[in-house]
């Protein structure tokens, strides 16, 4: 994920936004399916280098233009982008696939599933958004629901702090995907859509790159290029890399942000179903029961106040 992508202005059937949006969770879902399918042949700063390597060669060609023409306002804000990026680019996805290593592709698809508390809650203690009692209860229903997925049910792995490293890496991944989706509100940058997202994804392969040589180089870091390898990549850069954004922001822009963060509670679903089918993941209790708090939490956390008349 980052904060913006390439904008449709043209008009087109709704039911393309529609399918858009189921496909947009789809392809999210996919990428902590695969990423767990192949952290045992692509080590995870890899992975993240590699797929933003492959995302920016794809769409250099469109943006370098923009981002050439609008020069003056990177360099103006480049202090701020480079903060953006390195919280969206390099540290919500390498983290993602660091929780791969531990923890299994549905806890990482629930566990990311909050995104938007960590933002409300984030909003409210950093930017001093007014917070409604019925968000509050929503917060502190997906927290529940986090805790029921990170304990696996059991209250002991809590007490005796046996969680999974993998699920605690996520949250930290989700609070970082919080972090900048506050900052990106806070220091807005004038440029298009195609602008940023272009130069965000170029300062995140650059935060990225020394950290990916140091595993390289000290931690038996690379991976056989193959069939196995190459075809995990290209599915991070072309699905939820480039056209779940592009998805995305065509569906908000024709049926509206609230409507559209509706199919976001479709992502834990859909990688329930594929790690089930793909890696034999099997659903416990404790991932109904905190998917269900997970999902109540966002629904009430995530409505819109009602309109005074």
């Amino acid at each position: 994920m980052t904060g913006a992508g390439v904008s449709f202005h043209s008009p087109k059937p709704l039911w393309l936004a529609y399918l858009g949006l189921v496909l947009t969770p789809l392809f999210w879902a996919g990428n902590a399916v695969v990423a767990k399918g192949s952290i045992a042949s692509i080590p995870p700063l890899s992975m993240s280098f590699w797929r933003w390597v492959i995302a920016l060669a794809v769409i250099l060609p469109f943006g370098l233009k923009g981002v050439l023409r609008h020069r003056r306002v990177i360099r103006q804000y480049f202090g701020s982008m480079l903060v953006l990026a390195t919280f969206s680019v390099a540290a919500f996805n390498s983290l993602l696939y660091y929780a791969a290593i531990t923890s299994s592709a549905t806890n990482i698809a629930l566990i990311n599933a909050t995104i938007p508390i960590f933002i409300a809650l984030l909003a409210w203690l950093l930017l001093g958004d007014r917070t409604r009692p019925v968000q509050i209860v929503g917060i502190l229903l997906a927290v529940l629901g986090i805790l029921t997925v990170i304990a696996r049910g059991k209250l002991s792995v809590l007490t005796q702090l046996e969680a999974q490293p993998g699920d605690l890496i996520m949250v930290a991944a989700v609070f970082s995907w919080g972090l900048f989706s506050v900052l990106l509100r806070r220091q807005a940058v004038p440029l298009p859509a195609l602008t940023f997202l272009t130069t965000q994804i170029a300062l995140g392969t650059l935060v990225i790159l020394p950290f990916y040589l140091t595993e390289l180089m000290f931690f038996k870091g690379g991976f056989e290029v193959g069939r196995t390898t190459i075809m995990p990549l290209l599915y991070f850069a072309f699905f939820p890399g480039i056209l779940a954004y592009a998805f995305w922001n065509h569906g908000v822009h024709q049926v509206g942000p609230a409507q559209a963060a509706m199919f976001m509670y479709l992502t834990p679903v859909f990688a329930s179903i594929l790690a089930g089918v793909f890696l034999g993941e099997r659903l416990g209790m404790f991932h109904i029961v905190g998917g269900l708090l997970i999902l109540a939490g966002l629904f009430l956390a995530t409505r819109k106040a009602p309109v005074r008349q």
